[in-house]
């Protein structure tokens, strides 16, 4: 599944053939009366009382993000605070009200959405940059004005942007601690009943005992002495603790926040879903340096500045995790101690032999699923009679059959045609496109399951390709297999060796608009930072699990990505030694059609064949075990060795050459 990072030009790929397909469905506001469609919600009534909230408060706007308080990229209905506002539900946005107007930010993804569901207290402004909305508010807000926001729903970076767009002009920004949409949702979802779980010994390596001294050592060994360390991400008390829970969609998470210190282990959470079992593993009924304080959830700021209002404390927070309203409470300055990054979630990169192991496990099984999807659809497409969606539902079936499945790990893209020239397109509930013989199909999933989580891409053609279509699908392979095959040392950048999934693709002009590759977690969030191919990824080591999917994508025409998981391990060089490369544990054929086989190396060629033969010795005794025999006899026909007759020699020795000089920059860079 694609990363959050893409270039929002990429989306206007669909605009236009949306606009026209949903005429009779958009708002339009310069009617008398203005025209509203049913999908339209009237949001009259919160505005009003929002606007009422803001009074007393003496601020001329409030901000209202579409995040919560851990930064999540999922995020829970209970957070969905923008879409109870505006009635827009799209995944990215801002809202903003003022006595007078309001105002939604959204990306070009969402702008036939927004026109849907928005009504005409509403406009639709499609800059979504902190400076764009920073001018709005400074055209709206009369000068000396104050604009209120929620600290917890800000990270460092956004307070940051705004405040620095906003001071010139003399408008400021207001810290209000309590959410004000929240008095007006008196309706909002409550938490969820279920208790939090522990995960099963025989997925553990490392006890959650053990786990803290790794964390305190590093604490020891940070040469500006922190004397706690702050987790605010859901995933670092999840993972510190071994914990689970089902808080928020596609992630099995729940609402925490961790406070380390050498002697103490604040845990806050909702306690009344702690169970005495969970109480006793936790060690909650005792005092010391191993003993787990259990806290309420929403006490963690009054903790924590009871806590750094000690003498001699330091508190260090990963700055990309920890919202505003904790930071801005760690006064003075050298009480705080910054990294992007907490020191969990840079330890949690790092796959024990356990966790990497259970890993491959679910892989395999989750090959079982996709390739029931892919056989079933060669028979089913034909007919005439599925849809995108449809085929969603089918994939999601076939994993929720497989040992150990904790449902998908994130909304399934299935995407037909021109639909999957829109690389993060999801068929929509009430229609969704007919599969054809004629079109390309894209689908993009993945599976959550109590060993691991899993994310793939596979891109197929059941008719005739036309021959850019092959070109093209052949030259986006060629940069997995680049990637993949590569060799570079221990501690290299991914950002750094990232042109090798697009080179094949900037010989005929072709490129992608989004990230080559994201980190991929342990029953986990299906985008696990800090690992992955962009510039604010921290260096690949072994035991480091990341997805490579280069694409391709022809507006109103067809899409095209090819995603797999792989992990990174020791390779031996003929000279050099702490050398890596990438091992691939997604384990599903590519369509054979697509591939021109011409357009590859010798070496190229080489790696095909051999990940083929390891899917026939690792997903073949699986099909066996589950008596799929069909399946297998599919498999086995779609992983036959390629001919090494008619490869391109001189593609090969070009990318040997281009491989050796990236090698030897990156060397000299690391």
């Amino acid at each position: 599944m694609l990363s959050c990072v893409w270039l929002l030009a990429l989306w206007l790929t669909g605009h236009t053939l949306a606009v026209v397909l949903s005429e009779q469905t958009e708002r339009n506001c310069s009617l008398s009366p203005p025209y509203l469609p049913s999908t339209a919600v009237n949001t009259t009534l919160q505005l009003q009382e929002l606007r009422e909230l803001m009074r007393p408060l003496n601020i001329s706007a409030y901000i209202i993000p579409g995040t919560d308080a851990h930064l999540s990229e999922y995020i829970a209905p209970r957070d969905a605070r923008m879409a109870f506002m505006t009635g827009f539900t799209g995944s990215a946005g801002t809202a903003i009200v003022t006595p007078t107007k309001a105002a939604l930010w959204t990306d070009s993804r969402y702008w036939v959405q927004a026109e849907r569901q928005l009504d005409c207290n509403w406009e639709l402004e499609k800059d979504v940059s902190i400076i764009s909305i920073a001018e709005w508010l400074i055209s709206e807000v009369p000068p000396g004005g104050e604009i209120g926001f929620d600290p917890f729903l800000f990270s460092l970076q956004t307070q940051e942007n705004y405040n620095m767009n906003l001071e010139p002009s003399n408008r400021s920004l207001k810290s209000i601690p309590v959410n004000q949409v929240d008095k007006v949702w008196t309706a909002r979802p409550p938490l969820p009943l279920d208790n939090i779980t522990r995960l099963p010994d025989r997925v553990i390596q490392r006890s959650w005992q053990i786990k803290v001294e790794d964390i305190r050592d590093q604490m020891r060994d940070n040469p500006y002495e922190p004397t706690a360390v702050l987790f605010s991400a859901l995933d670092e008390t999840a993972w510190l603790f071994n914990l689970r829970g089902n808080d928020i969609p596609y992630n099995p998470f729940f609402y925490s926040y961790t406070l380390l210190t050498m002697d103490h282990i604040w845990l806050f959470v909702h306690t009344h879903r702690v169970s005495e079992e969970l109480k006793v593993y936790l060690n909650a009924s005792c005092e010391g340096s191993l003993c787990v304080q259990l806290k309420e959830y929403d006490t963690v700021r009054d903790n924590l500045k009871e806590y750094v209002a000690q003498p001699g404390v330091k508190v260090w927070i990963g700055t990309e995790y920890t919202n505003y309203a904790l930071y801005e409470i760690i006064t003075p300055e050298e009480k705080l101690l910054t990294s992007s990054y907490s020191p969990v979630l840079t330890t949690k990169a790092v796959k024990d032999e356990t966790e990497q192991r259970i890993l491959r496990d679910a892989h395999v099984r989750d090959a079982v699923a996709v390739i029931q999807l892919l056989m079933w659809l060669e028979k089913a497409v034909p007919q005439g009679k599925e849809t995108e969606r449809t085929a969603a539902e089918y994939v999601n079936k076939c994993r929720s059959k497989q040992k150990d499945s904790r449902g998908p790990s994130f909304e399934t893209i299935s995407a037909s045609g021109p639909n999957a020239a829109l690389a993060h397109y999801s068929p929509p509930l009430e229609a969704s496109r007919r599969l054809t013989v004629d079109e390309m199909y894209l689908i993009d999933s993945g599976g959550q399951y109590l060993d691991g989580t899993t994310d793939i891409t596979r891109t197929v053609h059941w008719g005739t390709p036309t021959s850019m279509q092959k070109d093209a699908y052949t030259r986006v392979l060629m940069g997995n297999i680049e990637l993949s095959r590569t060799i570079f040392p221990s501690g290299t950048r991914g950002v750094n060796m990232e042109m090798l999934g697009r080179r094949a693709l900037w010989e005929v002009g072709l490129n992608y608009g989004h990230g080559t590759g994201h980190g991929v977690g342990n029953y986990f969030g299906v985008h696990e930072w800090p690992v992955g191919f962009q510039g604010n990824n921290i260096p690949f080591r072994s035991g480091m699990f990341t997805s490579i999917e280069p694409g391709y994508y022809k507006e109103n025409d067809f899409g095209i990505r090819i995603e797999d998981v792989v992990v990174v391990v020791p390779v031996q060089t003929k000279y050099g030694h702490n050398y890596m490369t990438f091992d691939t544990v997604s384990l599903v054929p590519y369509d054979r059609k697509l591939i021109d086989t011409s357009l590859l190396s010798s070496e190229q060629l080489r790696w095909l064949n051999n990940y083929y033969d390891t899917i026939r010795r690792l997903v073949g005794p699986e099909l066996d075990k589950q008596k799929l025999h069909e399946e297998k006899d599919w498999m086995l026909k779609n992983t036959e060795p390629f001919s090494a007759s008619g490869s391109s020699a001189s593609v090969c020795s070009s990318s040997l050459t281009l491989i050796a000089l990236t090698v030897t920059f990156l060397h000299n860079i690391n």
